[in-house]
């Protein structure tokens, strides 16, 4: 022996000492010093913080996406609407020839095309300000959320 104490009763046989010393494995917050806990608290606040902003990356990502394939469906749309509202233009002068004036039939149809898309222009002006921001919604809340936990453990 080279002096030094065993504070475990002495071993009486095969079976495991009825006595263990626990295991210092850091997971009870009691054995942790202060330092220690403020450290861990800390890494576990950069990695929330880490998730959320690689939620808030992937919803925008997502969204991004949605709004790209979109705007290239609508484009798509609108020019073929475009294509189909010069032939509906040009069937609305010559049908209106047949009564009027080739200048009167085209000056009517001509009106009627800007009443109609100052309505459109107006309608996609509300849509777009509803749309706006284009802010991660869901990661917002969830960033709201951990503040609020985190608040709440912290006044216990």
């Amino acid at each position: 022996m080279t002096g030094t104490i065993d504070a475990r009763p002495a071993d009486s046989g095969p079976a495991a000492p009825p006595y263990a010393a626990p295991a210092r494995t850091g997971t009870d917050p009691r054995q942790q010093s202060v330092g220690r806990l403020v450290s861990q608290a800390t890494e576990q606040l950069s990695t929330l913080v880490r998730q959320e902003m690689a939620l808030a990356k992937a919803e925008l990502a997502e969204k991004g996406k949605r709004a790209g394939f979109g705007g290239g469906l609508l484009g798509a749309a609108g020019a073929f609407g475009y294509a189909g509202l010069l032939a509906l233009a040009g069937t609305g002068v010559a049908a209106l020839w047949l009564v009027l004036p080739l200048w009167a039939a085209a000056l009517i149809v001509t009106a009627v095309l800007f009443v109609i898309a100052a309505v459109l222009g107006l309608a996609g002006r509300a849509q777009l300000r509803r749309a706006t921001p284009p802010a991660p919604s869901r990661a917002l809340d969830s960033v709201k959320a951990d503040v609020e936990e985190i608040k709440g453990r912290v006044h216990r």
